[in-house]
This record gives structure tokens, C-alpha cells and sequence, in this order.
């Protein structure tokens, strides 16, 4: 019996041998990437970045945006980043930049920001007004018209018939209706809540965008961009709003160099 028991120790310790190196390796630890969905949109415009990022051996989160307002929205994701073990990389898109700004600043583990065709707000500034601070846009003339909320206000849809040109025009159109069906709504009141935290001010930052993004005006984003002292800002000509979704192996690749850093 005592050899039996014996050889059974010995074979439960060759198993967990090689988990216990891993352990105890002195790699350093990935940062893991949090990743947080914009308005319209939803967690599966990530695929194509979380693909590439595992790929690359980088554990991935696409966290929840109930896209309600900035700091509702960034204590979820707040949240979900101060369950992680170990260093974040937080990234978001569109109006997720409001948010990533906001929920950085309530959490320790937060070591650089990815803005992907985001808003990157200074305290007091809210997604709408950054958006017509310059011109460009044509997202109004492109909305449905409005859906009354129960307990007051309104959400927000993209039409679909416009959702293509509006919002993914680098996007295969069959793909395009596909997003254009299952878009997420965003609160009226959200794009019009100021923002009270810029975390990008002592988080680096880097940024990526499209030059030919229709929502936010690109002139926007590379305001913002400079402004949050980026270090670096990634432009990938003729790419739409969803940038990561038309262009993912170059988003994963900034969000992998941030993360290097």
C-alpha cells in the first residue's frame, strides 16, 4: 500500500511539475487587455483584435458597456478591471474612451490606454461637444428617430438603411447589415454627460483612428490625441469609424505595443 501511495505522489508530482515552473518563471507577466465596446456597436466588434491578441498569448476581457451614461457605465468596468490580477491595458472605442478615461482613475492596475476612434475627454467636456468642436460629422442626420425610455430620456440607434455608409463603410456590407441589426443604443443623456476624470493625463496613452471616420471627426480625434500627449497615434487612411473591426491586426498591434511598453 505505502508503495502504491508512494508512486501516485510521485506521478501527481511530475503532473503539476511543469504548471509549478511556469509559476515560478521569470518572463514577465502580459498585461491583460481590457477591452470596452462604443455606442452602435457591441463586444462582438472586438472579434477580429481578440483573435489576434490570443494568438499572441494575451489574455482578453471585453468588459460590459451598458452605454447608460460616463461614470455609470465606467464603475461597471471599473469593476470588472478590479477583479484582474495583475497590470491592465485598457482600451475603448468611440464613446468607450469617455469611459475608460472615467474608470481608469477608480482602479490601481490600470498601465497604459488605447483610444480607438475614442473620445478622450478633458473634466467637463462631454462626448457631443467634442464631437462638433470641429466639423465633419454627419451622425445626426443618421439617427433613428429617437426611442422614449420608461423612466424618461431616450436611446439612440444608427438607421439602418444608413448604418453602412454612416458607420462602417470599410466594412463588407453583408457584414455591415449584420452590425447594423444587433447595434447597441446609447442614452441621449450619456453623449451630453460631462466627464470629471481624464486619466490619460498621468496613464499614457496611444491612439487609432481612421481618416475617414464619420462620427467623430478626425480633426477630433488628432486634438485629442495631442492633447493626451499620445505616444503614439496610429492613422490608417481611409478607415472608417470601426476601425477595429475593417483593420484588427494593426489595432491589436498598437493595443501589443502599449502594452510592451
Amino acid at each position: 500500500m505505502r508503495t502504491i501511495l508512494a508512486s501516485a505522489l510521485a506521478l501527481s508530482a511530475g503532473l503539476l511539475a511543469p504548471g509549478a515552473r511556469a509559476q515560478t518563471s521569470q518572463e514577465p507577466q502580459k498585461p491583460t487587455v481590457v477591452l470596452v465596446h462604443g455606442a452602435f456597436a457591441d463586444s462582438s466588434s472586438w472579434n477580429g483584435v481578440i483573435s489576434a491578441l490570443r494568438h499572441d498569448g494575451y489574455t482578453v476581457v471585453a468588459a460590459p458597456d451598458n452605454l447608460r451614461g460616463v461614470r455609470a457605465d465606467a464603475e461597471v468596468v471599473a469593476g470588472v478591471i478590479r477583479s484582474i490580477a495583475g497590470p491592465v491595458v485598457l482600451v475603448g472605442h468611440s464613446y468607450g474612451g469617455s469611459v475608460i478615461s472615467e474608470a481608469a482613475e477608480r482602479t490601481a492596475n490600470v498601465r497604459a490606454l488605447v483610444y480607438v476612434s475614442a473620445f478622450a475627454p478633458e473634466a467637463g467636456e462631454t462626448a457631443l461637444g467634442l464631437t462638433g468642436k470641429f466639423p465633419g460629422s454627419t451622425l445626426g442626420p443618421a439617427l433613428a428617430p429617437p426611442v422614449p425610455l420608461a423612466a424618461g430620456g431616450n436611446d439612440l440607434y444608427i438607421q439602418q438603411a444608413r448604418f453602412h455608409d454612416q458607420f462602417a463603410a470599410d466594412v463588407p456590407e453583408a457584414d455591415a447589415l449584420l452590425m447594423a441589426a444587433g447595434q447597441r443604443p446609447i442614452a441621449e443623456a450619456a453623449l451630453s454627460e460631462a466627464s470629471t476624470a481624464p486619466a490619460w493625463k498621468h496613464i499614457p496613452s496611444w491612439f487609432v483612428y481612421g481618416d475617414a471616420d464619420r462620427n467623430i471627426p478626425p480633426a477630433a480625434l488628432r486634438f485629442m490625441a495631442q492633447r493626451a500627449g499620445a505616444r503614439e497615434t496610429v492613422v490608417i487612411k481611409g478607415a472608417s469609424h470601426v476601425v477595429m473591426v475593417s483593420h484588427p491586426v494593426q489595432v491589436a498591434q498598437l493595443i501589443e505595443r502599449a502594452a510592451a511598453r
